[in-house]
């Protein structure tokens, strides 16, 4: 008989073997053989390590191995596979229409934007390119009492940010609508914008893994610089703020590219505990020099 941990390092193996590419939750085959194993077993995200020697039925080795093979033969990402994706230590469903989560806002959200809002009565939000919703619903979950406004310009996706706000009961704070960037919202203005736009080059796109193509190129591809949605985001943000409100807007490997075009824009990189980096924050107060 195998134990948990006799089949976690042989899809380990295979994983390397298969060449797969990590990426969407997980960067390295040992947890991603981890998070198959816990689907199919139906065992937490934050597993204890004792759960290890534990002795599996041949039905649930079965399970697992099917699982790791068709995530080597597929190269799809196994969130895909799964139809589950963490964010924020939420669950949430995703498919081929929504980006799977990976952002390092989640702990930003848990963290409820502090330091940068401590003091602030935070009571409307703006989930700016929304995809599954992921961002907005823990939101909602992590500011008690605030509205929240998810948009995005694909219909797909917030057909998914739909299910997971029923699925996370969040109706009443989470509000959806489809929309290129604010041109549904001109009439609001929000103590926080959030944004994880697409913010992927054409250099990048060019080189990217089988397993990222799996992923809607609408929410991946911003033209050559990367920058294409964040140059709009900065021009039209600033009436979407209240006088102290915040920005905070995710552009990954695009920020080297992003510091050229606005020398002189005091952007405030954050720093993560749990990794990930290229987030950014803007005041309203500084306002006057969002320009390139």
């Amino acid at each position: 008989m195998l134990t948990l941990f006799d089949i976690l390092h042989e899809s380990e193996e295979h994983l390397v073997n298969g060449d797969a590419y990590f990426g969407h939750g997980t960067n390295n085959a040992w947890d991603e053989a981890v998070q198959a194993a816990s689907f199919i077993l139906g065992l937490p995200a934050d597993v204890e390590a004792d759960v290890g020697h534990r002795t599996l039925t041949p039905e649930e080795v079965k399970a697992i191995r099917a699982l790791i093979q068709q995530r080597i033969k597929t190269k799809k990402p196994l969130p895909y596979l799964t139809h589950e994706a963490w964010f924020a230590g939420l669950s949430f469903y995703v498919d081929e229409r929504v980006i799977i989560p990976r952002s390092p806002f989640g702990e930003l959200i848990q963290k409820q934007g502090r330091p940068w809002t401590r003091g602030k009565k935070i009571e409307r939000i703006l989930d700016l390119c929304t995809g599954s919703g992921c961002i907005a619903i823990a939101c909602a979950k992590h500011f008690p009492g605030a509205i929240v406004d998810a948009v995005d310009l694909s219909t797909d996706a917030l057909a998914v940010a739909q299910e997971n706000v029923k699925r996370h009961g969040c109706e009443d704070a989470v509000h959806l609508y489809e929309s290129d960037l604010f041109s549904a919202v001109r009439d609001q203005q929000y103590d926080l914008i959030i944004s994880n736009p697409p913010y992927v080059d054409q250099r990048d796109m060019d080189d990217l893994p089988k397993e990222f193509r799996w992923e809607p190129e609408l929410a991946l591809a911003a033209g050559k610089d990367g920058l294409t949605l964040v140059h709009r985001i900065l021009k039209e943000a600033p009436a979407q703020l209240k006088p102290n409100g915040l920005l905070f807007v995710e552009v990954g490997n695009s920020e080297p590219a992003l510091i050229r075009a606005y020398p002189a824009l005091p952007f405030t990189w954050i720093s993560f505990d749990h990794g990930g980096q290229g987030v950014f924050l803007l005041k309203k107060g500084e306002q006057n020099l969002w320009k390139p």
